[in-house]
């Protein structure tokens, strides 16, 4: 049997039991997305499964630790990109989130605080060589980052190129430390429910830590039916990132419980003071 014949007849079994478990319906309930929630992972440690009955008690300042504070916008200042850096300090949020362009400037400032570095690479197209892409995350490690979001080959999926999807992110993995925490970027509203699993399947082989929605430079962004098809499809091991849209604490708290254990946004200081933010990511 082909690789692609295989891969096909996996994904739709997948799909299938997926559908099965919502009760047919087009987006999870309410509870088999709470049964398989977890929480973020604290420095070393796994994700671990945190019981229904907790998330009605995450309370809007309680969700800092949840969230890469994000600043990816083209015309960001240094100023601005301090101030994000300040922010995540202050209100305690798990990372900041930047292009790979200030990650040296960023670990400067963010030097003695708990506060991680993730920084994008391959960003936001995904379309370049997995070559240049493992040059670019080792160098932002060298110059200090703790985490790298990549953006996969999407061309290559929807291709069915699949060989190619995860040469692209090994040559990634290959190129930093086992240590450095690794999150690929699906960029899922240009993804079918068949590729967006076939994509997790991919990232989780290719020695991903981390799966995640979208870039927030693209159609859309992230959803809680997306977020709970990848939780599934990945089981309870690998982390969930939900990031595009994600304005408010309700927002947030939903993807939570649809099984993301981190959140990407640029709107986190709204997010944990129970308000709205106006920006896209």
């Amino acid at each position: 049997m082909e690789q692609n014949e295989l891969v096909e007849q996996i994904t739709k079994a997948v799909i299938r039991k997926l559908q099965e478990a919502e009760g047919g319906s087009g987006s999870p309930s309410a509870s088999t997305a709470q049964q398989s929630q977890t929480r973020p992972a604290q420095p070393g440690e796994k994700p671990v499964a945190v019981p229904p009955t907790a998330q009605s008690l995450i309370l809007p300042g309680e969700l800092a630790p949840y969230i890469d504070h994000t600043i990816l916008k083209p015309e960001a200042t240094a100023e601005q990109v301090a101030q994000v850096c300040d922010e995540a300090i202050e209100h305690g949020f798990y990372s900041v989130c930047i292009n790979t362009t200030w990650t040296e400037f960023c670990a400067r400032r963010l030097r003695g605080s708990a506060v991680k570095l993730a920084v994008v690479v391959g960003f936001p197209l995904g379309a370049m060589d997995g070559r240049a892409k493992g040059f670019e995350a080792r160098h932002a490690v060298e110059l200090g980052a703790d985490e790298i979001d990549m953006v996969m080959n999407i061309g290559a999926l929807k291709s069915g190129r699949l060989t190619e999807v995860e040469q692209d992110i090994r040559w990634v993995r290959r190129s930093i430390r086992q240590r450095t925490v690794l999150k690929v970027i699906l960029e899922t509203t240009l993804l079918t429910d068949e590729e967006k699993v076939i994509a997790c399947q991919i990232a989780k082989k290719a020695g991903a830590d981390f799966v995640k929605t979208s870039t927030g430079f693209s159609k859309g962004g992230a959803t809680t039916h997306d977020i709970a098809l990848m939780r599934r499809t990945v089981g309870p091991k690998l982390g969930v990132k939900a990031s595009g849209g994600v304005r408010t604490y309700d927002d947030a708290l939903a993807m939570i419980q649809a099984g993301a254990t981190r959140i990407g946004a640029s709107s986190s200081v709204a997010i944990v003071s129970g308000g709205q933010g106006s920006d896209s990511y």
